[in-house]
């Protein structure tokens, strides 16, 4: 099967459970590193190397003379801390870049920035826009509990933080090893040295092509703990767009142009309605045009009419029929067929 959107995945999920407690990390000001242990070696110029301007609050004032009428409820002003933070461009050939605060990075007890990127930075790993943590897929009983970060397959998968290595292999979702249909498919878990409100930190890295670590090992943030694949359940395959293309006043539309482009891949299809003579519709969908062996994914759907391009985007789902209606100047319509009566003559 071919990946969804050209790419292969690597699901990066955040696990919070109540074990054996952990002490969470306090809300204290780090002490932010100097520039040549903060940046890897590249080719920097040390006289433009970026730096870290800190301002904290000056020192506390010598107090005003009290007055007659005191404030009836006096409050403490919190002086504010200023970050600034560097744009820092990878060198050609650079993979991990270190982040520009140490992890976990914690200001207040409300902060939860506890995590690196599992992927390298010279890879665009934002994650699938359709597809986040708690939306659905594969249907309304399967929740997505994770984030798909698309990348390359092979490119190396890292730690988001340190810890130890609690599982390592096939299995991590049904429990068993010997489960080669597991949804996770080769995966990584890590449990973290810190954690969050007394609970420990877990992070999975599923769908992997190698699992480069072992069960029991201490990582660090940033180490290699395998490599990116599209094993186990990844939203992958391929589906059928269906739809009837009429015209404002209900009349068919033969041969009759359809244009459709990936907006993951760029590719474009065309494709014509049915002729007016000798063609058999579907009895349920009564379609008149038909395109499968579709990668699963987003298209952008495009019937020229009266002048204009008239477009909508639309997702094909694996293994299943997208349809739609076309009626001229009043649009597209996505409501599948009634469903046929039982018992007729």
């Amino acid at each position: 099967m071919k990946p969804v959107f050209g790419l292969r995945f690597l699901l990066f999920a955040v696990l919070l459970a109540a074990c054996t407690p952990t002490p969470a990390p306090t809300a204290s000001v780090p002490t932010i590193q100097s520039p040549d242990s903060v940046f890897t070696a590249t080719a920097f110029n040390p006289s433009s190397t970026p730096q870290i301007a800190l301002a904290l609050p000056s020192e506390t004032p010598t107090p005003p003379t009290a007055t007659e009428t005191p404030l009836p409820f006096p409050t403490a002003t919190i002086g504010a801390m200023q970050l600034f933070f560097p744009t820092v461009i990878p060198a050609e050939g650079a993979e991990y870049r270190p982040p520009l605060y140490p992890v976990p990075w914690a200001l207040s007890p409300f902060d939860h920035f506890y995590f690196a990127a599992p992927i390298a930075a010279t890879y665009p790993a934002d994650p699938i826009w359709d597809y986040r943590y708690g939306g659905i897929y594969f249907g309304p009983d399967v929740i997505h509990t994770g984030i798909d970060l698309p990348a390359p397959r092979g490119a190396e998968v890292l730690a988001a933080g340190s810890g130890t290595v609690v599982w390592a292999g096939i299995g991590l979702y049904s429990g068993s090893r010997y489960n080669l249909k597991d949804p996770y498919g080769a995966a990584v878990a890590i449990r973290h040295d810190f954690g969050y409100k007394d609970q420990p930190l877990y992070t999975v890295y599923a769908h992997m092509e190698e699992v480069d670590v072992i069960v029991g090992q201490w990582v660090n943030t940033g180490d290699m703990v395998g490599n990116v694949g599209d094993t186990g359940m990844t939203p992958q395959g391929y589906g059928v767009l269906v739809g009837r293309v009429m015209s404002t006043y209900g009349e068919r539309l033969d041969s009759y142009l359809i244009l459709l482009k990936s907006l993951d891949t760029e590719k474009q299809y065309s494709v014509t309605t049915y002729g007016p003579l000798t063609v058999n519709s579907d009895a349920y969908y009564n379609e008149n045009v038909v395109l499968g062996d579709l990668p699963a994914g987003v298209y952008e759907l495009n019937i020229p009419y009266g002048a204009l391009n008239r477009k909508v985007n639309i997702q094909i789902l694996p293994g299943q029929i997208t349809y739609f209606s076309f009626f001229g100047y009043n649009g597209y319509d996505f409501t599948p067929p009634p469903t046929p009566e039982t018992g007729m003559p």
